[in-house]
């Protein structure tokens, strides 16, 4: 075997924070020209392992080898003069600077101390048309969808000269298309010579882009394995350390009264424009009811309007006999309402307060968490240590942060939080966004547990097989209106693609025979 047989060698990598090792002795071994997935659950040390790799973090102990050679990556600098970019989960873009401005950043050609931007924009054309990216280089970030910010996270690496691409759950927030684009162009990267290694824990995805699989759990490296080989399910098994259940079996629903009535709902987005255009709908205690769509199509305005973060422009809310139309979040809260938002950074978290308080933030104001509008912080504590054991919150303690926490563990407090409460009607959006297949299982359950307690469960998901295995019904939103209704054991993922692309029900059915 020779030196050079690995274009990055990472050996026997710890990383450890106070006693806690994010990375234990991990071992990582990267061909050049492969897709090489990093597979493991939230919180694994994934992401870990591929700071240190990129300079944002230096190890407890171990090494690192480039082309068979030892290397100090003591900085980001120090990994792009390496040739090593990452784009990251979460961008990294500023969004009143141009494509242009955001690529060329700390790296600007000047001429006579001055940005030569006529030539920036000329190399970024060329480097985006080499590799298929189509960006326009001149638009603002904050104009341009996620889809194309991504483009421009990628060819910021490029422009600096990568060669080693590393892509942390690039797809998380990306429509089916934007997936497809994405890996077409991750084969074009590797086909002209890069490497790429992607952390992720979709198994789809692995086996539709990978062509080798590192595994790591609870921070150790468990496998490396050849893609081809390998089924979804051993790879599942390795990763979550146990058999994992991809459709979780539930009986037939028990329908119930109905818990929630809209009626001719009109609800506009920010700029004014109408997202919602007059839909009606029923959910009934006993059931879930999904409502599936491509994104953009009014769900997150319909949601917002139902919780109470929107206004409502025309239409009536009623939940449990109650007409809540544009009430306050509270008051809707307290008509007995669970929401788990689709953004649970922006809308399900405080990430400054500790576990303890976000767990709280529901119930400080009642008994026994405060008393006279003072804080119970023994309280407070007792009740979240209560809740991290029965939902499986993985945390050093209730005090720790909960920006610290990974995704996963971020996503399992705020529906402890939620179905905690009892509420009669649970609202949950994008549920199991960036889980892994243990979380995702953990987080179906609780909601069809819900279902068979007699709860209205309203889903809104962008995958099609969590709307299909876990609703009772479906109704298809296009264009801020219902395009159809089906029920899952009639109906087919192509039918509701479909629907979500603007067929009727009819039609759907008739292109699907």
């Amino acid at each position: 075997m020779t030196k050079s047989e690995y274009v990055v060698e990472m050996r026997k990598i710890t990383k450890d924070f106070g006693g806690f090792k994010a990375n234990d002795q991990v071992d990582l071994k990267v061909k050049p020209g492969e897709i090489h997935a990093l597979l493991g659950e939230n919180g694994a040390g994934k992401s870990t392992l591929m700071n240190i790799l990129s300079g944002l973090l230096e190890p407890t102990s171990g090494e690192i080898l480039l082309n068979g050679e030892p290397v100090k990556i003591d900085s980001p600098t120090a990994a792009n003069r390496l040739g090593i970019g990452m784009v990251h989960q979460h961008f990294m873009l500023v969004d009143a600077f141009t494509v242009t401005e955001n690529i060329i950043l700390g790296n600007e050609p000047s001429h006579l101390g001055v940005i030569d931007r006529k030539k920036a924009t000329k190399e970024i054309k060329e480097l985006s048309d080499k590799y298929g990216l189509a960006v326009d280089p001149n638009a603002k970030v904050r104009d341009i969808s996620v889809g194309m910010q991504q483009r421009a996270e990628i060819l910021k690496t490029l422009y600096r000269g990568a060669n080693i691409l590393i892509f942390d759950e690039p797809t998380a927030v990306l429509t089916p298309q934007e997936i497809e684009e994405l890996i077409g162009i991750m084969k074009s990267l590797v086909a002209e010579g890069k490497s790429i290694i992607l952390i992720t824990h979709k198994l789809d995805e692995i086996r539709h882009a990978a062509d080798r699989c590192t595994v790591i759990r609870r921070g150790k490296s468990i496998d490396t394995v050849e893609v081809k080989g390998t089924t979804s399910e051993e790879l599942a098994e390795m990763m979550v350390g146990h058999s994992v259940t991809f459709k979780i079996p539930k009986d037939p629903a028990k329908i119930g009264a109905p818990i929630l009535n809209v009626k001719g709902l009109k609800v506009n987005e920010s700029r004014g424009l109408p997202a919602v255009k007059g839909i009606d709908f029923t959910v009934h205690g006993g059931e879930i009811l999904g409502i599936a769509g491509i994104d953009g199509n009014g769900q997150t305005e319909l949601i917002e309007a139902l919780t109470g973060l929107r206004k409502v422009a025309a239409g009536s809310v009623v939940i449990q006999g109650k007409d809540v139309t544009n009430a306050p979040v509270r008051k809707i809260t307290e008509t007995g309402v669970a929401h788990v938002p689709e953004d649970r950074q922006k809308y399900g978290l405080v990430l400054q307060m500790s576990l303890s308080e976000n767990l709280a933030l529901q119930t400080y104001y009642q008994k026994p968490m405060s008393r006279h509008g003072i804080l119970n912080y023994h309280e407070m504590r007792k009740e979240a240590l209560r809740l991290i054991r029965e939902y499986d919150i993985c945390t050093t303690n209730e005090q720790l942060k909960a920006g610290e926490l990974s995704g996963g563990n971020q996503q399992k407090a705020i529906v402890a939080r939620e179905l905690d409460r009892n509420a009669d009607l649970i609202i949950v959006s994008q549920p199991t966004r960036g889980l892994d297949v243990g979380a995702i299982e953990y987080i179906h359950r609780q909601l069809i547990d819900q279902r068979d307690q007699g709860k209205a469960v309203l889903l809104v998901s962008f995958e099609l097989d969590e709307i299909m295995n876990l609703s009772d019904r479906i109704i298809v939103l296009h264009d801020g209106k219902i395009a159809g209704e089906v029920h899952p054991e009639t109906t087919t993922e192509q039918e509701l693609g479909l629907l979500m692309a603007g067929s009727s029900v009819q039609a759907a059915a008739q292109e699907v025979k």
